[in-house]
């Protein structure tokens, strides 16, 4: 049975507060949180990922926080079916799905579909990482642009999973995973979205994130981080990305101190949040006259309560 309904959908950078505003939602309207952020679903990066603290999630239900282990890699695809399920779930439960994250891409691949592209091969996929150890990235990357010019010329050499899986693509099907992406995409369900976006002036948002990433700090992240090293995980798995789990291992080794570590994973911090910005604002809908019937879309700078009164009718126009 093809899904219906409204979800609600909280976007912005980091830091942006989308977590509050979504359990400000969820208390208001009877809603379930569900998370939109690629990291976020790693059980062992709590505070890194700066997941709902316990507080947070006693005030409302919150789906999909956690829920992998960081030896797992998930994807795009992955977290659409797991969305689907729990916004099946809300709206059989008669509650509202709220979405909240800053994956981009997730939340486009959920309103927009997937391309028809072939599930993995494991011969494939074996070939092209053998290939890839062997050659190194940049090679690699050359070597691919020969058979699929348009996907190596969109990645860097170092981006090794999804090099890996162009070739595995064209590998077991003769066909460039650029062709199979161009194919018509189908969302698998007729949900309408209503888009929230926070989008803090930068300054505001810059000095907000450096404090935050000195509150992880006296919660306990280097001792994550720590214990994050322990598991001995390959260096490739999407986990890895934890925003200042680069620089807190280099402190970790003895390359740099507490207060250099601080200063660059803060900068990585505010160069993310820069290219979230610019991502949601080349992706996702901001003309309204060109909003796909089933979309539309608000944007706010900061979260307030007058922004919130009139967030809720918006959101309840849908369905």
């Amino acid at each position: 049975m093809t899904q219906t309904g409204a979800v609600a959908v909280l976007y912005g950078p980091t830091a942006s507060g989308k977590s509050d505003l979504a359990v400000a939602l969820a208390e208001r309207l009877n809603g379930v949180v569900i998370n939109a952020d690629s990291l976020q679903l790693y059980s062992e990066l709590s505070i890194l990922t700066a997941r709902p603290n316990k507080d947070t999630l006693a005030r409302a239900p919150h789906c999909l926080f956690g829920v992998l282990p960081a030896a797992e890699a998930s994807s795009a695809a992955w977290w659409r079916d797991a969305a689907l399920t729990e916004i099946g779930a809300a709206h059989a439960a008669g509650k509202h799905p709220i979405l909240v994250g800053g994956t981009g891409l997730y939340l486009k691949t959920l309103m927009e579909g997937l391309s028809p592209v072939p599930t993995a091969d494991a011969a494939a996929r074996a070939k092209a990482t053998a290939l890839y150890a062997d050659l190194g990235g940049a090679a690699f990357r050359a070597a691919l642009a020969e058979r699929d010019p348009v996907i190596a010329a969109r990645l860097e050499s170092g981006d090794r999973q999804r090099l890996i899986r162009a070739w595995e693509v064209v590998e077991a099907t003769s066909t460039p995973l650029s062709e199979w992406q161009a194919l018509p995409k189908d969302p698998g369900h007729r949900l309408e979205f209503r888009l929230i976006g926070l989008m803090p002036p930068r300054d505001a948002l810059y000095a907000r994130i450096d404090h935050r990433f000195e509150t992880m700090l006296e919660c306990g992240a280097l001792e994550e981080a720590a214990q994050f090293d322990a598991l001995g995980l390959p260096p490739a798995l999407p986990a890895n990305k934890a925003l200042g789990l680069p620089e807190l291992r280099r402190h970790l080794k003895g390359e740099i101190d507490l207060a250099e570590a601080t200063r660059l994973a803060q900068q990585a911090s505010r160069n993310y949040a820069k290219r979230q910005m610019t991502w949601f604002r080349h992706q996702l809908p901001s003309d309204k006259k060109s909003e796909p019937s089933h979309i539309r879309h608000v944007q706010f700078g900061e979260l307030s309560e007058r922004n919130l009164a009139e967030i809720i009718p918006f959101i309840l126009s849908a369905g």
